[in-house]
Parts: C-alpha cells; sequence; structure tokens
C-alpha cells in the first residue's frame, strides 16, 4: 500500500466537500453531464443499448454547456480531519485529499520546466449528485472531468463499486489511477487537446475518445512514476502499480459491455479495451514521460 509522508502537509483548498449539499434537478434518465469520466460514457451507452434509461447520452459537442451552479462546499470538516499525511494514511477522502496535492503538484512542475502555467483543478466530493458546468450528473455517471468549470467530480461510493460492479480489486493505489486518469484530462483540457476532441462524435477501438481516454490512461502512469518524488508518498511497490493496472483492466470497455450486457459491442467503445488501458497506463510509468503519450500519432492504440 502507498505510504503517505506523515509529516507532509495537506492542502484541502484543492478539494470541495459538496457531500449532502444537493445539486439540482435530474433529467428522466437520472443524468445530463457532458464531462468526460472514467466509465461514465461507457455505462450511459449500456443502459442505452440495454433500454435501461431514456437519459441524455453524453456527448463531447456538450462540454461547453449549460453553466450551471453546484451546492455549495462545506470544507471546514475535511479541513480539520485531514492535516497531514498521517491523517492521508487512515482516512479515505485526507487519501484522495493527498493523491490530488500529489498529482498536482507534480503536473506543476511539468508545466514550469516546459515555460509554462498549470492552473490547479479542484476535486469535488459529492453524494448522489452534483450540479456543474457540464450538466448535473448522478453517482452512477462515475468520477469525471468537467472542462468548463476545471474541477474533477468523485462520489467516494466509487471505489466500492469499482470492486462490487466491476471486479477490481481495489487498494489505495486503484483509487489513485482513477483520481490521476481524471486530472489526465485536465492535463489535455489545458493543452487544447480535448478541443480537438469535442469535434469528433465517433466511436471505436481507433476514435478520438478512445485516443483521449488513454492518453489520460498514460498520464496517469506518468505522475505515478514521479509520485514519490513529489513529496507526499514515501514509496510505490509492485504491489501499488498492479493495483493501478487491475483497476485500469477493470474499467475497459470490453470488460465492461462483457459484464454488464453479456456481449462485446467494439463499434460502441468510447474508453478502449483492458489490454490497451493496461498498456497506456504502463507505457506512462515505464517512461515517465508526457510526451510518450501521444496516443493520436500512433496508427492503432490497442
Amino acid at each position: 500500500m502507498a505510504d503517505f509522508d506523515d509529516d507532509v502537509q495537506l492542502d484541502t483548498s484543492q478539494v470541495e466537500d459538496r457531500r449532502g449539499a444537493g445539486g439540482g434537478r435530474l433529467g428522466p434518465g437520472g443524468v445530463s453531464v457532458g464531462g468526460l469520466g472514467i466509465v461514465g460514457i461507457i455505462i450511459l451507452v449500456l443502459m442505452q443499448v440495454l433500454g435501461g434509461g431514456g437519459g441524455t447520452l453524453p456527448n463531447l459537442d456538450d462540454l461547453n454547456g449549460t453553466q450551471m451552479g453546484g451546492g455549495a462546499a462545506d470544507n471546514s470538516n475535511i479541513a480539520q480531519e485531514c492535516r497531514t499525511g498521517a491523517d492521508a494514511d487512515k482516512k479515505e477522502a485526507c487519501r484522495i485529499v493527498g493523491f490530488t496535492n500529489s498529482i498536482q503538484k507534480y503536473w506543476t512542475g511539468y508545466f514550469k520546466a516546459q515555460g509554462q502555467q498549470y492552473t490547479q483543478a479542484r476535486t469535488v466530493f459529492f453524494s448522489g449528485q452534483v450540479s456543474t458546468q457540464c450538466g448535473v450528473a448522478s453517482s452512477a455517471v462515475g468520477p469525471f472531468y468537467c472542462p468548463p468549470d476545471q474541477r474533477v467530480y468523485l462520489d467516494l461510493g466509487f471505489f466500492q463499486e469499482l470492486q462490487s460492479k466491476f471486479g477490481a480489486k481495489g487498494g489505495d493505489f486503484a483509487e489513485a489511477y482513477v483520481i490521476a486518469h481524471e486530472y489526465g484530462h485536465h492535463v489535455q483540457n489545458l493543452s487544447g487537446i480535448l478541443d480537438k476532441v469535442a469535434r469528433d462524435r465517433s466511436t471505436g477501438p481507433q476514435s478520438a475518445a478512445v485516443r483521449s481516454e488513454l492518453q489520460a490512461d498514460c498520464l496517469a502512469g506518468v505522475w505515478a512514476k514521479h509520485a514519490v518524488d513529489t513529496g507526499f508518498i514515501t514509496n510505490l511497490t509492485q504491489e501499488d502499480i498492479d493495483e493501478a493496472l487491475d483497476a485500469a483492466s477493470a474499467v475497459g470497455d470490453d470488460r465492461i459491455q462483457e459484464r454488464m450486457q453479456g456481449r462485446v459491442t467494439p463499434e460502441n467503445w468510447t474508453h478502449g479495451s483492458s489490454a490497451a488501458r493496461k498498456k497506456w497506463f504502463g507505457t506512462g510509468f515505464s517512461s515517465g514521460d508526457p510526451n510518450a503519450c501521444n496516443t493520436f500519432s500512433v496508427p492503432t492504440v490497442e
């Protein structure tokens, strides 16, 4: 398990705690969000295929959608509970704060080294549903990143579902992978990549949507390579990396389709196969170089 430096100071200003705050009115299908999630778009495709709801399918053209407010954040409790790395080792919410801090410290340094400025995003904890500038989302979407408001949205209950619904083994670094993946989308947003992806509505193993998701996996692997260097995490073991790879595999399009609909339909893929997700996280981790993550330049990403 990834251990945090007991004395490192956690920055809870990078997190908004909206749990219990509510988040607006949901449509008939339970979601109208247009952000980029680690599993959400897949789930909604399958809901439509299986007749599970009449909601609006998230659409990358809607990334600059209606400006919507969210429930008020109350960080008073989390600020009291999550002060140091010792707290991150004991409490899940504090652990996510620690991962968020580490991820953003790495990307801040990387952007600076390139002569660019990194703009911090916030991780928003919510329960049930939440309003965002991408629309209103329920917890069923899973974690997602909303480009217009530059926030990562997370219902902490997802990490239990990652095991119970998706068959992952779980673990602290499975959580880290999920957060780092969403911040990979933030890096793409700051780099202008998401603007290009938004113009392509195709699906399938070689689509822009899949290439974008696999690049986010790769960028998550890059952070993992440098996680200890950020000073928040004292050491990583092979077990930690295996937890991340297992989580990446669990949320592959083919594995989710097989579990949820009993068959695999590659033409509907939006995130990539289990093998591809593991491959690109591994590419990022082994290279430690964001330049190795150009999934848009290779003929095939599988």
